[in-house]
């Protein structure tokens, strides 16, 4: 800030932005350009409090128009600085990376061509963060840090680390690049840079990272740490980056009622401002209600974002659980044609690949897919991805009927998510388990699919569970579902034929309610008794009671 903005109406506003309140900020702000609309300093102002109060969109729109009029002015500083921001929102909250580019090109231009050396450091940095290449990151990065220390910018130092961590991890260095991100946290929310953007930018590089390198209790150990320095300033970025993240943490761990909420907390938080998080929020949710077997309500999450990358993998996971294998494999494959191969984020589409071809019995194809998934978990030492692709071999020996060389392979995966506390791969791998031994060894089978059921029992992983009980009975044991069976194989039609069941409606009664022929009410009535394991229409109204029990009791 100058220090002809210091002395001026405009001091109060940055002042408001310091302590985290932004809607006194975006007050002085716009008082100021209704005097005077072309205000490039109250432009740039009414852009930061916009950002915080999570009108993203707006705050893009007012630091193009503050960036514009600083041109006019010939001020190259102010310019530049709005351009290497509008990059980062760009980027990072939009979504936009052409836009990102084309304004790291224009900042590059405004500093080196008329050497505005106080923003080296960040021209750096931004480069850093919006290169698609990781070395190249990381010697931007190690420039900037230089920077930054050299100058004396605390807040353009810790930026930089967490960005050298992310293109380590990259890499896959990982622990380096943690240990950049550790320090680049510690030292934003211990207060050694002046602008709290600061902690937004080193929070959500930490915690992508680490969950992209399945180091999922160190991201929410970050996560809490920054749940402080959330509540005073409100940042809805930072919130709901850390919020869609923390969602994926929990989907994986298996803690879903936590993760339902945090990841409807991100919906409600991106909607209109942040496509690419509203996007992957989405894909997690819907990836949610996948696994509790409620796959129209996933369609309808995924409904409109089919061409958007970070949705791949949840609507390929929905086309394989509807049996559409070729719809699958169509998705997959688009998607991994854009991508880095080679990269993290390409091993769950690997998996769901190497899945879409056993089911159309390509065996070879699918153990290349197993050993593309364990090379990319060993070249990155990371365990999560490991584990899948142990699992990946483990399934294709079983469809081969190599059962000892899939148990082989499952023993090492299963050890893996257990170790992770990942509780519902581990569970879905004790299953492949039980299928791989079959007949052959019953006794060690059921175990391993009792272990299982008691697993999705808790995690609410109907789907799964109702997969399980089905193993155990067809073994002659008896199995019965703690939570709401079915839920994951019902049509949509049948669970409103066991609702009505369990208001004690006669067939003919339901024929008429659902404007449908006695003959496919009685239809629908047999496969849902038969899907449940019930014997009569009493049972399934008893059943009904027993699944809304809890529901009333919370109410």
């Amino acid at each position: 800030m100058s220090d002809e903005v210091a002395t001026s109406p405009l001091q109060p506003g940055f002042a408001a932005l310091a302590v985290g309140d932004f809607a006194t900020a975006a007050e002085v702000f716009s008082a100021a350009l209704q005097a005077e609309p072309s205000l490039a300093e109250a432009l740039a102002g009414l852009a930061d409090a916009e950002w915080w109060l999570g009108h993203l969109v707006r705050s893009v729109e007012l630091r193009e128009r503050a960036y514009a009029e600083f041109r006019r002015r010939n001020e190259a500083l102010g310019a530049a600085f709005c351009a290497i921001g509008l990059a980062i929102h760009h980027r990072a909250n939009l979504g936009n990376f052409a836009a990102a580019a084309g304004w790291v090109a224009r900042a590059a231009t405004l500093v080196e061509e008329l050497q505005i050396e106080p923003l080296r450091g960040h021209l750096l940095m931004v480069r850093a963060a919006c290169s698609e290449d990781p070395v190249v990151a990381e010697q931007w990065a190690r420039e900037a840090i230089e920077l930054g220390r050299r100058s004396g910018d605390a807040d353009l130092e810790l930026c930089t680390l967490s960005q050298l961590g992310v293109a380590l991890v990259q890499q896959g260095r990982v622990a380096e690049g943690v240990a950049a991100l550790d320090e680049a946290m510690a030292g934003s929310l211990g207060g050694e840079g002046r602008n709290p953007n600061t902690v937004v930018f080193t929070s959500c590089n930490m915690i992508r990272s680490c969950t992209s390198c399945a180091e999922f209790e160190r991201a929410v150990q970050w996560i809490r740490a920054a749940e402080r320095f959330a509540q005073r300033f409100g940042c809805p970025f930072l919130y709901a980056e850390c919020r869609t993240v923390y969602g994926r943490v929990l989907l994986l761990t298996g803690e879903w009622a936590r993760a339902e909420q945090e990841l409807t907390t991100a919906l409600a938080l991106t909607q209109d401002s942040v496509p690419r998080l509203q996007a992957e929020a989405r894909a997690l949710l819907a990836e949610l209600r996948v696994a509790q077997g409620r796959l129209h309500d996933a369609e309808l999450l995924l409904a409109g974002l089919e061409s958007r990358r970070e949705v791949a993998g949840a609507l390929a996971l929905v086309h394989l659980r509807a049996g559409r294998a070729a719809a699958a494999a169509a998705v997959l494959q688009s998607a991994l044609q854009d991508m880095e191969p080679g990269g993290l984020d390409t091993a769950q589409l690997v998996e769901l690949r190497g899945e879409c071809e056993l089911l159309q019995g390509d065996l070879e194809t699918a153990a290349a897919s197993a050993v593309t998934l364990t090379d990319l978990g060993l070249r990155h030492d990371c365990r999560i991805i490991r584990a899948r692709g142990e699992r990946l071999h483990g399934r294709v020996r079983a469809a081969a009927g190599q059962a000892t060389a899939a148990r082989a392979h499952l023993d090492v995966a299963l050890r893996g998510f257990v170790e992770l506390d990942l509780r519902v791969e581990a569970a879905r791998t004790r299953m492949v388990l039980a299928e791989a031994l079959g007949a052959a060894e019953t006794e060690t089978a059921v175990a391993e699919a009792r272990a299982a059921l008691s697993a999705f029992e808790r995690a609410g992983a109907h789907a799964d569970a109702d997969g399980a009980a089905s193993f155990l009975r067809t073994r002659g044991v008896r199995a019965s579902r703690l939570g709401p069976r079915g839920e994951g194989t019902l049509t949509r039609r049948e669970r409103e034929i066991l609702a009505l069941l369990g208001e004690g409606l006669s067939n003919p009664e339901i024929a008429e309610r659902l404007h449908l022929s006695r003959k496919t009410v009685e239809h629908h009535v047999g496969h849902v008794l038969d899907k449940l394991g019930l014997r009569s229409r009493a049972e399934a109204a008893v059943e009904v009671a027993r699944t809304r029990a809890p529901e009333s009791a919370r109410k």
